[in-house]
């Protein structure tokens, strides 16, 4: 029976082989779509972070003109975004056997440090004028244009986090949905330089640099979070327990699976490996023993799209 265990092993390495084959054409629709999406963004945010800047210059708000650097880095973001879609979508080669789609992981890591350094310096400005304000210096109020590219902003950022987090879902893209998320903080930003021009408008001052403070950490926790999310994906974390409670009914449900020794899963990128020993019949013939983990192993891709590699072991039991 160890030479039954090897040869099914053998024999699901081969049929993963095909089957990447066999999805070649994968990775060439999710990169359209990824490419797609980037460009309305840059064209988005190109005119939008100017046409608030114009507006945080001519109606003197320090928060717009702030919420127009922060909409000016998601172009940078994206920029990103499409470097680390078009390195992940490279098909393997000799020295890259399992592929590049960790690479979306980097591009998501140095996203994360784009947007905490935007933050970080729409801050420092915000807590700069604050300090002025309470030493007695004037603080300019803003004007009713400011106001109206604040509601701009929030409307189109908004689509555009729906738009982008959609494709993100669609081509399971890390580096996708980090930028979706860019967008919504963007949108969040927004709605604080709303907030605080308002109430400047209305006598107080104070609250547009104040308001530039709170874009400050709406921004900075975006970044943590996207950071956080690619390294669980870089350090092979293992998927969620819903995902892993819905294999273990897939198998079980395999025709000739008497249980599961293992499922052990990580992420690889946006996709998942996954290692099965299951056990079967020791006294079946060695084909059907065969039959049952390649089931097993095209129930698993057939279920779970992300699965990029499934190795199943069988394990004899005498029953």
């Amino acid at each position: 029976m160890e030479q039954t265990k090897k040869l099914n092993m053998t024999a699901m390495s081969d049929k993963t082989n095909s089957n990447t084959i066999a999805k070649k054409e994968e990775p060439a629709w999710e990169h359209k779509v990824a490419m797609k999406v980037s460009g309305v963004s840059i064209a988005v945010n190109l005119l939008l972070s100017l046409f608030k800047l114009l507006a945080g210059i001519l109606a003197h708000s320090g928060a717009m003109i702030s919420d127009a650097i922060h909409s000016a880095s998601d172009v940078g973001s994206t920029f990103v975004v499409i470097v680390g879609v078009n390195l992940s979508s490279k098909k393997s080669d000799k020295e890259h056997q399992y592929g590049h789609e960790r690479m979306e992981c980097v591009s998501s890591i140095i996203l994360s440090g784009l947007l905490l350094a935007t933050g970080i310096g729409i801050g420092m400005s915000g807590i700069e004028n604050i300090i002025k304000s309470t030493s007695g210096a004037s603080i300019a109020i803003p004007g009713t244009l400011a106001l109206i590219a604040a509601v701009v902003s929030i409307v189109v950022k908004e689509w555009m986090f729906w738009y982008t987090r959609s494709a993100a879902k669609k081509i399971n893209s890390g580096a996708l949905m980090a930028d979706a998320w860019h967008h919504r903080s963007d949108a969040m930003s927004s709605v604080g330089a709303f907030i605080g021009i308002l109430g400047a408008r209305l006598g107080f001052p104070i609250l547009d640099p104040i308001a530039s403070v709170a874009i400050c950490v709406l921004i900075v926790k975006a970044s943590v979070d996207i950071f956080r999310d690619a390294i669980d994906k870089m350090v092979d974390h293992s998927c969620d327990e819903a995902t892993e409670e819905s294999m273990r009914e897939v198998i079980m449900g395999v025709k000739g699976v008497k249980g599961i020794d293992l499922l052990q899963t990580r992420l690889f990128g946006s996709k998942m490996y996954v290692d099965i020993e299951i056990s079967a019949d020791g006294e079946i013939p060695l084909n059907e023993a065969h039959d049952v983990a390649e089931n097993v192993h095209h129930t698993i891709e057939k279920n779970f799209k992300d699965v990029k590699h499934c190795m199943v072991h069988v394990n004899p039991v005498n029953e």
